[in-house]
């Protein structure tokens, strides 16, 4: 049984896949876009889009619920740019790529999402708990 105040296993297991799925889009994104598959030989200032990921890595790794909502819904724009280069790119390294993109967004958004919905009930229960203890 944990403490009244620790997180549950579950809760600590969705906050470390959220931070290493955004993690992954960071390194896949500058890899990318400098190395693996860029738009022009020798890098591309497309690798730039990866500075909006860096923003709200503080934020999850010292666990603010606030941040785990908005990157919730940002990142759908890196989903959205997966699908579109998946389907449009003609190279299939960069086809491949998008597509390890989309994989690491969904799991960044279960992640997030699952990982407030848990918060929030094992909050209600302590408060819960709280509520009964005499």
């Amino acid at each position: 049984m944990t403490a009244p105040n620790a997180s549950p296993p579950s809760v600590s297991a969705t906050r470390w896949l959220a931070v290493g799925s955004l993690v992954g889009l960071i390194v896949l994104g500058l890899a990318w876009e400098m190395w693996l598959a860029p738009l022009r030989p020798g890098g591309s200032w497309l690798a730039l889009k990866v500075l909006p990921l860096v923003v709200p890595l503080a934020g999850l790794v010292k666990n603010r619920m606030y941040t785990y909502r908005w990157v919730s819904l940002m990142v759908w724009l890196y989903f959205t740019e997966g699908v579109v280069r998946a389907w449009s790119d003609a190279d299939g390294t960069s086809q491949v790529l998008a597509l390890i993109e989309v994989a690491l967004c969904l799991a960044l958004f279960a992640a997030c999402a699952w990982h407030v919905r848990l918060r929030l009930r094992h909050a209600a229960r302590a408060r819960n708990l709280e509520g009964a203890a005499p």
